[in-house]
């Protein structure tokens, strides 16, 4: 195994670990402030891991790690078209745990639905109006839905415009099983009747069995996505640990060693992505949107 200017190597990676340290801990160092206003806010537009994750940050810290993990697969293997690979994969890392944790927040959110529903039957059969109802979801509900809530009690005690509040509030959860909600509730502001809490249980029940479904669905398919990720990575761990071997080093340096380390990621990124499309469930589409 060969460190030809290691040290000069370590202080290179030693300076972007730091500068990736100051750029993960400025987002809570500098926060940047969102002035309020009294007009229908921006931000309900966003999803909670939106405002949680800048874009530059997350650009910042994918450009940091493939800098690190590019550093450190060339300085253990010498390949240079190997640290390339484990570059881009560093840089992709951040993007792919956003990605995860935004799905795992619309799953949690999908399954508190119902519990939503509850909620608004119960606070309309005690008597509530249709936009107390709802207000009482900042108190009620869980708390992925309470930021919404919180920002159309406030927008309906300046405005008093119930459908322009409503349409705000569907913005903010960009959801299809909160656009079936809060359309019901629309429906039956404008035309009445009594029969809306019996509509809202029906609903409820329909989308308790729908996110049971779902769940079982998920987890089955998750096999799928798991058999695919140590599909990807086996054959790149093994790569790693043949070219610690100097004449295997020498060998994929060349032309030919290089392209064929190029064609591999391809054909990786082509079946790993056909992989995820068998095993990942469409997200229902909005239809009031």
């Amino acid at each position: 195994m060969r460190f030809e200017g290691l040290p000069a190597l370590a202080l290179i990676v030693g300076c972007v670990l730091g500068a990736g340290i100051l750029l993960v801990m400025s987002v809570w160092a500098w926060p940047q402030a969102v002035p309020r206003t009294a007009r229908v806010s921006p931000r309900l537009t966003r999803r909670p891991s939106q405002m949680a994750s800048p874009k530059a940050t997350v650009v910042g810290l994918s450009v940091v790690l493939g800098v690190i993990v590019g550093a450190i697969s060339f300085a253990l293997t010498s390949v240079i078209g190997l640290a390339v690979v484990f570059a881009l994969a560093g840089a992709a890392l951040p993007a792919l745990v956003l990605n995860r944790h935004v799905h795992k927040e619309r799953r949690a959110l999908r399954t508190q639905w119902p519990d939503v529903v509850d909620s608004l039957v119960s606070a309309l059969r005690s008597g509530a109006s249709l936009p107390l109802a709802i207000s009482s979801l900042s108190v009620l509900s869980p708390r992925l839905v309470t930021r919404g809530a919180i920002e159309f009690e406030r927008q309906y005690s300046l405005s008093g415009n119930f459908d322009a509040c409503l349409d705000a509030l569907k913005a903010a959860w960009a959801d299809p099983a909160a656009d079936r909600i809060l359309e019901t509730l629309r429906l039956a502001r404008h035309v009445g009747g009594s029969d809306v809490t019996t509509i809202l249980r029906t609903l409820g029940g329909y989308l308790r069995q729908e996110s049971a479904i779902r769940q079982e669905i998920e987890a089955r398919q998750g096999w799928i996505r798991t058999a695919a990720r140590i599909g990807v990575a086996a054959p790149w761990i093994v790569l790693a640990l043949l070219s610690t071997r100097p004449e295997a080093a020498t060998a994929y340096n060349s032309a030919s060693g290089i392209t064929i380390i190029f064609v591999g990621l391809g054909l990786t990124v082509v079946a790993y992505r056909i992989m995820l499309a068998v095993g990942i469930l469409p997200d229902e589409k909005r239809w009031f949107a």
